[in-house]
């Protein structure tokens, strides 16, 4: 049953950022985003631009679980459960969605 959900949201991410891509909006350039999986409560998330991000996590059944915004480049994650999530980072007209690893 789980695999089931994973596939409806792993569709219905897919669905809206080919919805957005059409719009002008395209994965951010020199996206980077380790270490993953997430050892020690904290990731970094590095672009071409370093602007600031705004940032959603979603466990695989598609609830946020959280939602910030960082001006550099640490996000903090310790208080995540270990398991796997979607994150979607979003600067300036720009979005990516990656899949995120909590150990």
């Amino acid at each position: 049953m789980k695999h089931f959900y994973f596939v409806i949201l792993f569709l219905a991410f897919s669905a809206t950022t080919y919805g957005q891509q059409t719009l002008g909006t395209g994965d951010i350039e020199g996206f980077k985003l380790y270490p993953n999986p997430a050892t020690q409560g904290k990731v970094y998330v590095e672009t071409a631009e370093n602007a600031p991000k705004k940032i959603m996590i979603f466990d695989v059944l598609g609830t946020r679980v959280m939602e910030t915004t960082i001006l550099g480049k640490e996000l903090n994650v310790a208080d995540l459960d270990p398991g796997v999530y979607v994150m979607r980072v979003f600067e300036k007209d720009k979005v990516a969605t990656r899949k995120l690893i909590v150990k």
